[in-house]
């Protein structure tokens, strides 16, 4: 990977972390399986990347007041173990069906932002 599509990368993820508070898997996944990387490397990759974009979006989000900081405790407590089982599977899985599943993850996540969308329009 070279170093100007890694900094675009970053600078793409931290401008939709910012802005939509996405980034990581979404931009960074796709991004480094079709530079090359398993989808297993991609999304491993991905969580460490995202580290200093959520330092820096959390810090400026806290700035405005926006940050509900118990709800995430108990979402970031939650989480901490689950992602310890879901690393297990996933490294248990075969590659095609990692990335298949990852594939219903985005369509689902996309199905479900723009039915939103569609209902709270006047």
């Amino acid at each position: 990977m070279t170093y100007v599509f890694a900094v675009l990368l970053g600078v793409t993820a931290g401008v939709l972390a910012g802005l939509l508070g996405v980034g990581g898997g979404i931009v960074f996944v796709p991004a480094l399986t079709w530079l090359g990387l398993t989808q297993l490397h991609a999304e491993a990759t991905s969580l460490l990347a995202i580290i200093p974009t959520v330092f820096v979006g959390v810090w400026r989000h806290h700035s405005y007041g926006t940050v509900r900081w118990r709800p995430a405790a108990v979402i970031g407590i939650a989480s901490v173990g689950a992602a310890v089982g879901g690393a297990q599977v996933a490294e248990s899985l075969p590659e095609s069906t990692l990335r298949k599943l990852f594939a219903v993850l985005l369509l689902l996540t996309a199905f479900q932002i723009a039915w939103r969308a569609r209902r709270q329009q006047p």
